[in-house]
């Protein structure tokens, strides 16, 4: 590991003003900062420890929905009752994610902050562009099993890892950052950026700017959610697919549809067009693989990882029906419903 300057800011305004510096990087959790710098990737010149600012706090917020404090960590956040009550769909994907001593290190800000799990990412001996732009993308024609089937470029075919993110891009979240020319409101939506000409840069955010919470909206899907990921192992691992699903069902009929997917894109993919293909109709199969036929329409495989396209078909169609009937995929067995 390489030396870096350390410092700990009592307030947002300070923190703000010390990352602004070249070669600063914020630090809360650590769980994904420090293996990057374990492994050479990430090179901060100084770390700015945000844990004593007061981000630490859940709230109701002023127009109905719940406010996420950026330091509040995975695992209070997933068992936090107003969560669990209004929003279950998000504690679902947070009690997906990691594991339980991970999830109590966390923060809500650094999973939403966390870099791809690329294996050429983490590698310093191979081409990335994410991690050295016009090195090359050593995933396009080698091992990339894990890797992109949505919004690729010829660039960079990484996905994000957060299972949180899948969940609150499917509740319409919003993002709150803080930074030299004071505060602004991202849509989640808009947060991550897909890699394009720039796999390098993650987010919207520009240098300097801290998430200081995340904004649920007043609308809830506290019964007819799913979170549902398909990986390798029942425990501790990233996803292949995972697919976040929330309906409001009124009268028999679909009223509102949330579909985002995990696993297959540089963000959480939703297609909100495909969604609309589901209101005024009633729940049922040939509706939902219809909805999953158009979210992959322009699905695209890069060898090893041609078998997501299928298995995100298929994981559509099962989180719809498990919204549908009410019957969330349970995190704690964890096997298919």
């Amino acid at each position: 590991m390489r030396p870096f300057s350390y410092t700990r800011p009592g307030d947002v305004s300070e923190a703000v003003r010390e990352a602004s510096a070249e070669g600063a990087r914020f630090i809360a959790g650590g769980t994904n900062l420090i293996d990057l710098m374990k492994e050479d990737v990430e090179r901060p010149l100084r770390l700015v420890d945000i844990n004593q600012l007061p981000l630490g706090r859940i709230e109701d917020a002023a127009h109905g929905g719940l406010r996420i404090g950026a330091l509040v960590r995975n695992s209070d956040a997933a068992y936090d009752a107003r969560i669990e009550k209004r929003y279950p769909l998000l504690s679902s994907a947070l009690l997906a994610g990691a594991s339980p001593q991970l999830r109590n290190a966390a923060t809500i800000g650094g999973n939403i902050m966390q870099r791809t799990r690329c294996y050429y990412f983490y590698d310093v001996a191979t081409a990335c562009n994410k991690r050295e732009p016009g090195s090359g993308c050593g995933a396009i024609g080698g091992v990339n099993r894990m890797h992109a089937i949505l919004g690729a470029s010829d660039r960079c075919i990484a996905t994000n890892p957060s299972d949180m993110c899948v969940a609150l891009a499917a509740l319409n979240a919003e993002v709150r950052v803080t930074g030299g020319d004071g505060e602004r409101v991202v849509p989640f939506a808009e947060f991550h950026r897909l890699p394009g000409e720039t796999p390098q840069v993650d987010t919207q955010l520009a240098a300097g700017e801290i998430i200081t919470a995340v904004e649920l909206p007043a609308e809830e899907f506290p019964r007819h959610y799913t979170y549902l990921k398909l990986r390798d192992r029942l425990s501790y691992a990233f996803a292949l697919v995972s697919v976040a699903a929330a309906l409001g069902i009124d009268g028999g009929r679909i009223a509102d549809a949330r579909i985002a997917l995990g696993g297959v894109a540089h963000k959480p993919w939703r297609d909100k067009d495909a969604e609309a293909l589901l209101v005024g109709k009633p729940p049922g199969r040939r509706q939902f693989e219809a909805v999953a036929d158009a979210i992959l329409r322009d699905a695209k495989g890069q060898g090893g990882n041609d078998f997501k396209i299928e298995l995100a078909r298929r994981a559509i169609v099962r989180a719809l029906q498990q919204a549908a009937d009410a019957t969330p995929q349970s995190q704690i067995d964890k096997r298919v419903a």
